[in-house]
């Protein structure tokens, strides 16, 4: 019986913690609704509604690749690389995304 109010405990404890409240990306834009991409934080991307991230990790794909002039789209891969960039800025929240991007491709082409 011990043992179960133990763990009863420590898991209202710890409950703050493990909950954190998604909020919309539009709560980071400016007074005329714009996001500075190149600020945004892994901690915005990761506390946000999983389409706004999805529709955000998607924009990024389309800017690098604008950036490497490249004019196509590999909808698989953009899916499994947003995935990834999620995943990677759960993680690591005090990283901007764009440093997280470029660890990602890095750690991507070192497979290569």
């Amino acid at each position: 019986m011990k043992k179960i109010f133990a763990w009863v405990t420590i898991t209202f404890l710890m409950l703050p913690f493990a909950v954190q409240a998604q909020v919309p990306l539009s709560q980071y834009a400016d007074k005329n609704g714009y996001l500075d991409i190149q600020a945004l934080t892994c901690a915005q991307l990761a506390n946000t509604f999983e389409e706004d991230a999805i529709a955000l990790g998607t924009w990024y794909s389309g800017w690098y690749n604008g950036l490497a002039k490249k004019h196509y789209a590999d909808l698989p891969r953009i899916k499994e690389g947003v995935h990834e960039l999620i995943v990677y800025c759960k993680a690591n929240h005090s990283k901007k995304i764009i440093e997280a991007i470029d660890i990602i491709l890095k750690r991507n082409n070192d497979k290569k």
